[in-house]
């Protein structure tokens, strides 16, 4: 597998995790104060995307330069790290404003990648 694959991978794998994320934030602010799962699921996801975004980074710093995707990156190290300084709130806004800012980035990745398979005579980066 090339370097290109794993990125689309990637790509896909972030994607994939950010919906998951997006249909526990649907449960609403409500659920995630009374469900002690919700915000352990939110650490476990928090750890996968910043993983991720920590892959992507590395394997190709010039595609991947919005901030966005250093945050998500230092956001994994910080759940990861110190679990036992999570601030609740802080939690909820960044899975429900950072994530949905970072699925869109993603889209368009993933909208990028497509458009050059679908250019004739384009055989990639």
């Amino acid at each position: 597998m090339n370097s290109a694959d794993r990125v689309d991978r990637w790509l896909g794998d972030l994607r994939d995790t950010l919906a998951a994320a997006a249909r526990l934030v649907d449960r609403g602010r409500d659920a995630f104060d009374e469900d002690a799962a919700l915000p352990l699921a939110f650490e476990a996801l928090s750890n996968r995307i910043g993983e991720l975004a920590k892959r992507l980074l590395h394997a190709d710093q010039d595609r991947f330069t919005d901030p966005v995707w250093r945050q998500a990156a230092r956001s994994r190290d910080f759940v990861v790290h110190h679990y036992d300084r999570l601030d609740g709130d802080l939690l909820w806004r960044t899975v429900t404003t950072a994530f949905p800012v970072l699925a869109a980035l993603v889209q368009a990745e993933i909208g990028t990648t497509a458009g050059r398979e679908a250019t004739p005579g384009h055989d990639g980066p």
